[in-house]
Order: C-alpha cells, then sequence, then structure tokens
C-alpha cells in the first residue's frame, strides 16, 4: 500500500472516528448547558486549566520524537514508559497538594473536590499513551479510531448520566476520567503486539528523545501559557460564571477546528516524517493540507458566523445569549489558527521543534499585555479581541518560519484560498438576506438557514473545484 492510500485509509478510520466524537460530545454540552449553571463550566474550565499545564510536563514530547526517529528499540521505549508513568505519579502529587493554593487564587471553594478528582488523570493516562504513539507510527488508525470511540461514548454517557442525578460540575470530571480509563485499557489492549515494557530504565539510551522533547516542552509550556493566558485573566479577576460563558462560546467556535483539523495532521505527520529530506515534497504537500483545510473549515466557521443567533439558543437554550457576540469574534481566531496548525506537523518533521518554541515566545509577548489592557477596559469582549489580535499576528510570523522550510509557497496559497473566500461571502450574503426578510427565531429557520447556506457553498465547491466523478474516484478508494 503506498502512503497516498495509507493516508487516504488513515484519514478514512480517523474520520469516522471524529464523526462520531463530535456527535457525542456535542450532545453532551447542549445537555449539559440546559442542566448545569455557567459557574459550574468555569469550574471545570478551571481544573482543564490546571491539568492541561501540568500534562505538558509528563509528555515531554515522546510522541513526536517517536515518530520522528521511527523509534523501535524496546530498552529505550520500556525507559521512555516507566519514565511517563513516574513523571505522571509526581505530577499527581504536585496537583493534590497544591489545591489549596488554587483555591484561594481563584476565590472558589468547590475547585477542591473538582481539581483533586481531576489529579487521578496522571495516574491513569499514561499507562497507554506510549502505545497509543505506537499504534499511530504504524499507521494503524483503525485502532487509533476504535480507542476513541469508545472512550467518547462511554463518557459521554457516564457524565450525562451524572448531570441528570445532580453531580453538577463533577459529572464532567467523572465522565472524562472513566472515557480515559476505557482509552487507556484499549491502547494497552491493542497496542501490546508492538511493545512489552521489560525492567529497563536508561536515560542515557533515551538522550536523543530527551534532547528532542526539550524544546517541544518549552514549546509546550510557552504555548500553553499564550493560548490561556486569557482564561488566567478571567478565572482570576473576573470570576468562574464569566469564565463560563467564556468557554461555551470558545468550544463551539473552534469545534470545526479541534475536530477536522487533526483528522489530516494526525495522518499526516508520520508520512511525512518518511519523506523528510524532500523539500519539495513537503512543499506540495503543505499547500494540499493547507487548501484541504480551508476547504473543509472555512464554511463551517462562516455558517456558525452569519447562524450565531438562531444556533445558540436552540442548542443551549436560555441564558446563553451573551455568548452570541464572543461567538462571532472566536470565528475568526479559528480562521487564523487553523491555517497556522500545519507548520506544527512540518516542524517536527523537518526536526525544528525550536522554531515553535520560538514562535510561542514571540507570540505570548504579545499576547499578555493585549489581554490585560483590553480586558481591563472591555472585560470578556476585550479579552476576546486580544486573543484575536495575539492570533493574527501569530499567524502572520508562522507563514514567515514556513517560508524559511520550504521556501516560497505564498503565491500559490493566495490563489488557493481566494475561492473558499470568495464562496463564504456570497453563503453569508444569502443567509444574511434569509434572516432579514424571513426570520432567523426557531429550528425551521435554522434549519433552511444550514441548508441554504450549504447548498450554495457545496454548488460552487462542485461548480469551481471539485467534480463529482473527483468525489467518486476518493470514494473508491478510501473504502
Amino acid at each position: 500500500m503506498s502512503n497516498k492510500e495509507k493516508a487516504m485509509n488513515g484519514g478514512k478510520w480517523i474520520t469516522i472516528s471524529t464523526a462520531i466524537s463530535t456527535v457525542f460530545q456535542f450532545v453532551q454540552v447542549a445537555i449539559l448547558a440546559r442542566l448545569l449553571e455557567p459557574d459550574d463550566f468555569g469550574i471545570v474550565s478551571v481544573s482543564n486549566l490546571i491539568i492541561g499545564f501540568f500534562q505538558i510536563f509528563s509528555n515531554l514530547g515522546f510522541s513526536n520524537s517517536i515518530i520522528y526517529k521511527q523509534e523501535s528499540d524496546r530498552k529505550v521505549l520500556s525507559t521512555l514508559y516507566l519514565l511517563n508513568l513516574m513523571v505522571g505519579a509526581l505530577i499527581f502529587v504536585i496537583v493534590y497538594v497544591s489545591t489549596p493554593y488554587i483555591i484561594t487564587f481563584y476565590d472558589e471553594p468547590k475547585l477542591e473536590g473538582v481539581v483533586k478528582l481531576a489529579a487521578y488523570y496522571f495516574l491513569i493516562v499514561y499507562f497507554g499513551q506510549l502505545y497509543m504513539f505506537l499504534l499511530e507510527k504504524e499507521l494503524r488508525f483503525r485502532s487509533v479510531a476504535t480507542v476513541d470511540i469508545l472512550g467518547t461514548v462511554i463518557g459521554s454517557a457516564v457524565t450525562i448520566a451524572l448531570a441528570f442525578n445532580g453531580f453538577a460540575e463533577l459529572s464532567m470530571i467523572i465522565g472524562s476520567l472513566v472515557g480515559q480509563t476505557v482509552r487507556t485499557i484499549l491502547q494497552v489492549m491493542l497496542g501490546w503486539p508492538l511493545f512489552k515494557p521489560m525492567l529497563s530504565f536508561n536515560l542515557r539510551e533515551a538522550g536523543e528523545h530527551l534532547r528532542f522533547g526539550m524544546y517541544n516542552l518549552g514549546d509546550g509550556l510557552l504555548g500553553f501559557i499564550q493560548s490561556n493566558s486569557d482564561n488566567i485573566f478571567i478565572g482570576g479577576m473576573l470570576g468562574v460564571k464569566l469564565l463560563g460563558y467564556y468557554t461555551i462560546a470558545y468550544q463551539l467556535a473552534i469545534f470545526p477546528i479541534t475536530k477536522l483539523n487533526p483528522i489530516i495532521l494526525q495522518v499526516a505527520y508520520p508520512i511525512l516524517a518518511k519523506m523528510k529530506e524532500d523539500t519539495a515534497g513537503l512543499k506540495n504537500s503543505y499547500l494540499k493540507i493547507l487548501d484541504f483545510i480551508s476547504y473543509c473549515n472555512l464554511p463551517l466557521l462562516a455558517g456558525l458566523f452569519v447562524t450565531a443567533e438562531s444556533v445558540v439558543p436552540l442548542f443551549y437554550g436560555p441564558g446563553w445569549e451573551q455568548t452570541i457576540d464572543l461567538i462571532r469574534i472566536f470565528v475568526f481566531v479559528g480562521f487564523f489558527t487553523c491555517l497556522s496548525h500545519p507548520l506544527f506537523t512540518l516542524a517536527f518533521t523537518k526536526g525544528k521543534p525550536n522554531l515553535l518554541f520560538y514562535l510561542n515566545l514571540g507570540t505570548l509577548v504579545v499576547k499578555i499585555p493585549l489581554v490585560y489592557v483590553l480586558g481591563t477596559y472591555w472585560s470578556v469582549t476585550g479579552i476576546a479581541m486580544a486573543f484575536l489580535l495575539a492570533t493574527l499576528l501569530n499567524l502572520i510570523a508562522n507563514f514567515v518560519i514556513v517560508h524559511m522550510l520550504v521556501g516560497d509557497f505564498m503565491g500559490v496559497f493566495l490563489r488557493n484560498i481566494a475561492k473558499p473566500l470568495i464562496f463564504c461571502l456570497i453563503m453569508v450574503g444569502a443567509v444574511t438576506l434569509y434572516k432579514i426578510f424571513v426570520g432567523y427565531e426557531g429550528l425551521a429557520n435554522t434549519i433552511a438557514e444550514v441548508v441554504l447556506g450549504g447548498s450554495i457553498y457545496g454548488g460552487l465547491t462542485l461548480a469551481y473545484k471539485i467534480s463529482l466523478s473527483e468525489i467518486k474516484t476518493y470514494r473508491q478508494a478510501i473504502l
């Protein structure tokens, strides 16, 4: 099977996994928005912030180094496996004992139970994580998809059941832990034929992975701070209720980014890693990834921008109208972010994670003052605008780095992205006219807006981008 066929087959399974997971997660949030208060979402957001921060230190970039180096040495893998388990246990203790300081900073007593419970994530996840890396390295995306589907379905079911029974914010934490436990068990079962740990712990033998991971760790740390400085500011200065509104708006707006882009990038990285010396091939692949991401993400983001007034009350119920303006800002954040994502694959393929470190460092220097100043004067709306400006500057620097890695690409990129941008403008204009002359409230109008916008974008794409015969060819190739 060629690399192209492997990519298409892998994309098929990750697409199936993503589609199923997206449906369950979207239904989960829609149900919880009717059962829980904004404060509950804010509290869980703080917990996720803390877990996300410590997770940076426990991963150490091993996923990228294992794929980049195509590592198969059992002794080296055993060292990495044991190191992850030890670091995970250490982080569990640190999170658990630091809970009183976290409560003091956010002035929210409910955080004690949530944070201490969430800390158990580190005692679960790292038993199976290395096996997931190996499954991806071997392009076994069917197994990766199976793990994700079952973990998401079971975790979502537990979360919803607990929310209905009055567990409030704890329902999301418990459901997440149950889902991760299922994933870990399946990862070990499916990955066991690829790697059986042995009692070998030699940091010198794993030195190259550790050195590769240092920049990745620095990049992850800076990336976390610059990506979450807005959440830290809101939670600490404006309170968990406003953080709840902000979190719901952000999650809805970046939903296409977090679900669609990994389908492409997760499959692309292990394949591109096998052709890392072919700069011309990497450039061509990068442009194809950007083109595909643009056509997939832009209509979803544009559609959300123009239908936000209809979608929010319909899916989240009353009381969440404050998120509409934030969603419209985050749509542009999502657009800039989706164009930035392929650099990560390219940088790791070329073995230059240090470039990502410097990129995040520069973004951090810009973003924190913006968040503080705009947040002080315009509350959560100002913080969202600061996020947008920082993301735009990050994208500009992102493209400069890509030019350094693969050469000039901007002309082709601009020609490629012109069509989806024009298609989206036509779609937004048509839906806006519908809202003006017909209305936007209720299920019927929401469905009509989605059908109208989707038909226009789909029709224009078939007419000017890809034909039905090409779609049939791709379909036959992946089935």
